[in-house]
């Protein structure tokens, strides 16, 4: 029988394999979660993507979870009333996975969405996860576990706290891929190298990020970041061992380097195809952006007329800083900010900044989560985020 390190080692391999295939989002979410589940058991799981200027959800994959009609409220919860382990808390903690019956100490009903929400629908204890890494927040995971069953681990909770970068960065692929092919991004550069380096496809972004890392004449010589990271994606695909046992790494191909026009580049491989064996290399996606904060959705700035020092504001409350702690990030005083949020209160018609939060998540959020359904009106949520 395999140690649980032996255990866990083939896990993050299986993970890493996963974030690194050409897969949707609802692909790499069934399997993650099948993968995570070899070590953690679960009954139910929900998995966020969210926009990470704002840590509110923009989509979810649910299995086995809350029935449709307590999205509102759960979303009400989350958005507006002080619960445990909340995603906004657990985002600024230095853990970023929790289960609830530690943060209750046992007593779950002291949690307003487990009283009202979880246990009257059958399930128990919940393990929560903000999945982050070096280039922001792109996710959640929820993991339930039915009445009667045992209790989340503290070790449970290390492991799955050990993989939040990794699912976050196949997380984040996977949508960035999706917008790629569907013509919704255009400042990610896409390239698509054959098992020779030759350049198959590449998008108008790719060809400018390449024309300023001096990649001389276009198709025929790659630049030494992209050669290496291509050379890394292959060569972790195939062996496990090269993936580091670290929280802080997920472990996934990458560099950052300086064009010559001064800008700051992240270079990241993605594996297409599973890269399981044969004899041939595989082909390889690299992804190519610019380091650069995220930014407030534009349709959130248009909507209410927010000034870019406004839009930072907001992006701040959403992600649950206080006053204080605004002034100091964006090196102000506390009444500069005082009067920064009457001005985003008045714009946006929000009474408090726990209504500005929820107003910007339905107004501008609850639309896109979950497939459509025609029996209800447009914007209807037809399945629970959490």
């Amino acid at each position: 029988m395999a140690t649980v390190s032996v255990v866990h080692r083939r896990i993050r391999a299986d993970l890493l394999r996963h974030a690194h295939r050409d897969l949707s989002v609802p692909d790499f979410c069934r399997a993650a979660m099948r993968t995570v589940r070899r070590a953690v058991p679960f009954d139910g799981t929900c998995v966020l993507t969210m926009d990470p200027a704002t840590l509110l959800p923009t989509g979810e994959e649910v299995e086995n979870g809350l029935p449709p009609e307590t999205l509102v409220r759960l979303t009400e919860i989350e958005q507006r009333e002080q619960d445990v382990n909340s995603f906004t808390a657990l985002a600024r903690a230095p853990v970023r996975a929790a289960s609830l019956s530690e943060a209750t100490e046992g007593d779950l009903d002291r949690s307003i969405r487990q009283r009202e929400l979880r246990r009257p629908n059958g399930f128990d204890d919940e393990l929560r996860a903000v999945l982050s890494d070096d280039m922001g927040t792109w996710g959640a995971l929820t993991l339930l576990r039915a009445a009667g069953r045992p209790r989340f681990t503290p070790s449970e909770v290390h492991f799955v706290a050990s993989l939040t970068g990794l699912l976050a960065d196949g997380l984040r692929r996977a949508a960035l891929i999706g917008d790629l092919a569907a013509g919704m991004d255009d400042t990610t550069g896409l390239l698509v190298l054959a098992p020779d380096n030759a350049i198959e496809m590449a998008n108008r972004a790719a060809e400018r990020w390449l024309d300023e890392l001096d990649a001389g004449h276009f198709g025929t010589r790659l630049p030494t970041a992209v050669r290496s990271v291509a050379a890394r994606t292959r060569r972790m695909a195939g062996d496990p061992s090269l993936e580091r046992d670290d929280h802080a790494s997920t472990g996934v191909a990458r560099a950052r380097v300086r064009t010559g026009d001064g800008h700051w580049v992240v270079v990241r491989g993605s594996l297409l195809g599973d890269g399981d064996g044969g004899t041939d290399e595989p082909r390889v996606a690299i992804l190519l952006e610019e380091v650069r904060r995220p930014e407030l959705a534009p349709l959130v700035a248009d909507a209410y007329g927010f000034t870019e020092r406004e839009r930072r504001v907001t992006e701040l409350v959403a992600q649950g800083f206080s006053t204080d702690e605004m002034a100091d990030q964006l090196h102000l005083s506390a009444y500069t900010i005082q009067d920064h949020l009457k001005a985003i209160f008045e714009k946006s018609g929000a009474s408090s900044r726990g209504d500005l939060v929820a107003r910007i998540f339905f107004d501008h959020h609850v639309p896109r989560l979950g497939p459509p359904d025609e029996s209800k009106p447009a914007g209807a949520a037809t399945r629970s985020p959490r």
